[in-house]
């Protein structure tokens, strides 16, 4: 029994278990369990349809990935039916609430005997089979690509998700043509019970010129005078950010994540919203996830009044709840609001403002199912908080139930710690092996490379001779596995951890890679290694940064010795808000008082020039990135190992590293951070300038929100700068985008790697169950294909930067595109019959810099893409 089945075996037991006992708020990341079209839990009651071709066509033969035998393998639409106009679905009843997150298409395949399929389909749903409701994602569109062929399964998310009891799916064709369907639903039970929930239209918000809409863009109920009956951002799974104007989702306006209210619109001082459920509960608590960033007037409520009612009139008596204030934290929080066992089918909660405004982005209830007593208040005499009558089960049955779940769970329990005790001393046993095969052929490249230094110039054998030694000792150092954090801030953008996925098994979505993935998964793996690949690309250029930095073979380790940099007082250090999470822990967006004591000359003049210093010597602006309490004794060294190499960094387009706070844990790194923030959202805000003109008038800061084409290219002209010295270096970056550039004043930009840990940039990682990975749409095809990262693939990454440049970001990078097409396009990229497809030029964007840069940068064959030498010196001739 394999390692992995075992786990979900118990992970799936667990499950039936805590659902039995326990009611809380839904995880859409980990809500996505298929609810029995496939598996059989779905009843053929449950599976109705408009019309049918035949019997052997009916709706209970659209299962996905379902073999009846008795019939031809999908459910089919009655074409004369469908010819007349009306729209023709497929049903499914759930017989109870549920929170959907993913839906499942395929077509009649009959083992080569069909070839129906939906190639577009819509979704429709009700929680109570009378108001049905049309889903729409979150930029308005209702129609889902489907399939592309009769027998795959295709799988969409639904964004937003959807909390229904019953679902229809209405496949979109020309009526000549003749579809079928299988489907599934993915999600998990709605234990909340909430049906609906009536609140005041959000309203608008002008925050510095900026418009902040604060409505509930997501609401499917009757949208009148007051939105009734209804679910919609409070109830999707989803929480917004500290900063309300950003979020986590691409290409939405600000404020989107959460649903606000003013004072001035509310004389009585408070927001009243009434929640209905399916039937009479007992309410334990409710938790409001609401925005605290008080220096733009938002605060959280600074009292709850909820009234109950279960019959025709509301409780006379409210819970009353005074959350403590916070004037310290700007930090967006979940308050947890004690509803005192209160029984109720309705809840009506005012909440009253504690500042000029009042914003929340989700609510969730906990609570257990009971019977309204007409003659009494409170609980049923003859029945216990959270039980209800009405559903009497068996209690000596659910003892024994429970009894064997725990039985079976303690025997699961017992095989996975044998089975994992034995692949430890496998794993014992391989490293052995390993470290001696390992020393053998350290010693044999050794030789090697004093014979190879002979037919080289004297600074390349140095340069050679100190890369295999320290590449020697950074595969001893991380045990050969890579499961340690990564020894530079930019070679280790992907933390190569139990969740990474390796970029070749990425080959096996295409086709014609099937047979062969397992050699290329192989041949990955070797590019992969700390030392460099096969071909003798600096995939990781570490060896190469010691031997250029730290002088001449035999000098000490970088790990080993104090930092370069100063010793910063922590108290010094004053936190401003929390960037989001990075490879060691986390990092903090901090003011840093006095930093400009205890930089050196050149760091001084270069900050005074590229901005974040405060008038008189104030403030600094600094991203603070702490190691986490729990690291081991491999993190904390490659944590001072990264200290040590970013200190080293010397180039004014490159974020230097100021400081460290290293006498203490835990133990921090202090880099800059413009005042301007990231070149992706700066350019957002920005409007293109009358005509592409070109020159050097004009490449100054930006007026106002106006920017020039000229300013524009001064500014990619400082991100080719900074790659051109990091190239120098034989150091790849790995992760070169917007979002990872910040910008000072006067337009200086400077490169970072702060992207992956924001979770506002998380949408643009591809995500492996859950996980934001790999940056596939500015990533090289042979990077996502092979796993192969060079100065080649960063080139390929600077024309999807220079590309984004140009369209001031207002777009994602094949933003028409989804995840599983951008990978297939990969694939045509690998083929090279012309079927490949390119970022289309941008409007502001000339002919020749888009032919002679921009496509060049995305060839096929990496020997023939620039270097950022050339493409440095490319773009000072266009500015000249």
């Amino acid at each position: 029994m394999k390692v992995m089945g075992v786990v979900q075996i118990r992970h799936h037991f667990l499950l039936m278990l805590l659902s039995a006992v326990g009611r809380s708020q839904v995880n859409p990341e980990v809500c996505r369990y298929p609810l029995g079209m496939s598996g059989g839990q779905i009843l053929d009651e449950d599976i109705t349809a408009s019309s049918q071709w035949s019997e052997s066509t009916a709706p209970r033969f659209g299962r996905l990935d379902f073999d009846h035998g008795d019939g031809d393998g999908a459910w089919c639409p009655d074409v004369a039916a469908a010819a007349d106009g009306r729209r023709q679905y497929l049903q499914v009843d759930l017989r109870s609430l549920h929170f959907l997150t993913l839906v499942g298409t395929q077509g009649r395949h009959a083992d080569g005997m069909g070839n129906e399929f939906a190639q577009r389909y819509r979704i429709h749903y009700s929680r109570d089979d009378a108001h049905w409701v049309g889903w729409r994602d979150r930029k308005g569109q209702p129609v889902i690509e489907g399939n592309r062929n009769p027998y795959e399964a295709v799988l969409k998310d639904l964004e937003p998700p959807i909390i229904a009891r019953y679902v229809r799916f209405m496949p979109v064709t020309d009526h000549s043509m003749i579809v079928c369907m299988r489907v599934e639903l993915y999600g998990c039970q709605w234990l909340d019970g909430l049906m609906g929930y009536s609140a005041p239209e959000g309203h608008q918000m002008i925050y510095r010129g900026l418009d902040v809409f604060l409505n509930d863009s997501v609401y499917d109920g009757v949208a009148a005078d007051r939105p009734t009956k209804g679910l919609g951002l409070l109830t999707d799974g989803a929480w917004g950010l500290d900063d309300f104007l950003h979020s986590p989702i691409y290409g939405v306006w600000p404020g989107y994540d959460y649903v606000g209210w003013t004072n001035r619109s509310f004389p009585r001082g408070y927001v009243e919203i009434v929640f209905d459920f399916d039937h009479v509960r007992t309410f334990t608590s409710m938790k409001v996830h609401c925005s605290n960033m008080f220096s733009r007037g938002v605060r959280l409520f600074r009292q709850a009044s909820c009234f109950f009612r279960s019959e025709a009139e509301w409780e006379g008596d409210p819970v009353v709840f005074l959350p403590p204030a916070d004037r310290v934290s700007q930090g967006a929080r979940f308050v947890t609001v004690p509803l005192g066992e209160r029984t109720a089918s309705s809840i009506r909660c005012r909440l009253h403002f504690g500042d000029l405004w009042m914003l929340i982005s989700e609510v969730a209830f906990q609570s257990g199912s009971a019977v309204y007593n007409t003659s009494l208040r409170g609980h049923p005499t003859n029945a216990l908080p959270g039980e209800d009558p009405t559903h009497k089960v068996d209690d000596s049955n659910t003892r024994i139930l429970i009894g064997c779940l725990v039985a079976i769970i303690a025997i699961l329990s017992a095989i996975i710690v044998i089975i994992l005790w034995k692949q430890v001393w496998q794993k014992l046993l391989e490293k052995a092996s390993r470290r001696m095969l390992d020393d053998e052929l350290t010693a044999r490249l050794a030789v090697q490379t004093q014979a190879f230094s002979f037919l080289r110039s004297s600074s390349s054998s140095t340069t050679s001779t100190s890369s295999s030694s320290s590449s020697s000792e950074v595969e001893e150092g991380q045990g050969g596995g890579g499961d340690s954090g990564g020894s530079s801030t930019y070679e280790r953008i992907f933390p190569l951890s139990a969740d990474y996925q390796e970029p070749s098994r990425l080959i096996r979505k295409l086709p014609e890679f099937a047979q062969s993935a397992d050699d290329l998964v192989a041949s990955s793996r070797l590019l992969l290694q700390p030392a460099g690949g096969p071909d003798g690309g600096p995939h990781y250029a570490e060896a190469d940064i010691i031997s250029l930095l730290d002088g001449p073979p035999g000098a000490s380790s970088l790990a080993a010795g104090p930092p370069a940099v100063k010793e910063f007082p922590r108290d010094r250090l004053s936190f401003r808000e929390k960037l989001g999470e990075g490879q060691f822990g986390e990092v903090h967006l901090c003011e840093a008082e006095g930093m400009q004591d205890f930089l050196d000359e050149d760091a001084s003049e270069g900050r005074s020039h590229g901005g974040g210093w405060s008038h008189g010597g104030g403030p600094l602006l600094v991203a603070v990135k702490t190691l986490r309490e729990d690291a081991n004794k491999n993190a904390r060294n490659d944590f001072l190992k990264e200290i040590r190499i970013l200190s080293r960094l010397r180039d004014p387009n490159i974020v230097r590293l100021l400081a460290v706070c290293v006498d203490s844990d835990p133990l921090c790194m202090i880099t800059e951070y413009m005042e301007n923030g990231d070149l992706n959202q700066y350019l957002h805000t920005l409007q293109l300038g009358q005509g592409p003109s070109r020159g050097a008038e004009g490449q100054g800061e930006p007026l106002g929100s106006v920017v020039s084409y000229a300013q524009l290219m001064s500014m990619v002209l400082q991100v080719a700068a900074g790659m051109r010295y990091l190239s120098s270096l034989n150091f790849v970056h790995r992760d070169l985008a917007t979002r990872n550039c910040l910008v000072g004043a006067s337009c200086t930009i400077k490169i970072a790697d702060f992207g992956m840990s924001r979770n506002l940039y998380r949408g643009d990682y591809y995500r492996i169950q859950g996980r934001a990975v790999l940056p596939i749409r500015w990533m090289a095809w042979e990077s996502i294909l092979l796993g192969k990262f060079t100065a080649a693939s960063d080139v390929w990454a600077f024309g999807v930067t220079l590309w984004e440049v140009l369209t001031l970001c207002q777009q994602q990078p094949y933003g028409a595109l989804t995840d599983e097409q951008v990978i297939e396009n990969t694939g045509e990229f690998f083929r090279d019959q012309g079927k490949q497809v390119y970022l289309p030029k941008p409007a502001s964007c000339p002919d020749d810099v888009y032919t002679d840069l921009m496509l060049r940068c995305w060839r096929r064959n990496a020997n023939q893409r620039p270097g950022f030498q050339e493409i440095h010196r490319h773009l000072l001739d266009n500015a000249a």
